[in-house]
């Protein structure tokens, strides 16, 4: 089970700490990543962190974003600075495997919305 939160209402520029902890019989994590679906888009990668610490990020969050995880609490942080109107959508977390099967069902993710 994947329980995001941290989402909101911010202005253009803000920031938000987004938080998801994976509970429940979820084993062998390998990555755990952020991906996002703005209104009538389809969803897409935000970035994505593997046990060992590499990164992966989409061009559209480079700079502005950082992820980062806990590996003892199976748990994946995603810290969005410079927010933009664009970044408004729901966010949501990803476990997978290390052959890149997801772990559990999408969550009901977390509502970001960027507006002033």
């Amino acid at each position: 089970q994947l329980e995001e939160s941290g989402g909101g209402l911010v202005q253009p520029g803000g920031s938000l700490r987004l938080s998801c902890a994976a509970s429940g019989s979820i084993f062998s994590i390998y990555s755990m990543g952020w991906y996002r679906q703005a209104p009538g888009k389809q969803r897409e990668l935000v970035a994505k962190i593997t046990s060992g610490g590499t990164t992966n990020y989409a061009d559209s969050v480079k700079g502005r974003f950082t992820i980062s995880r806990d590996n003892a609490k199976n748990t994946v942080y995603l810290q969005m600075n410079s927010l933009k109107p664009e970044d408004t959508a729901v966010y949501y977390c990803d476990v997978r495997n290390g052959v890149g099967s997801r772990l559990s069902p999408w969550g009901q993710g977390t509502q970001v919305t960027v507006s002033s």
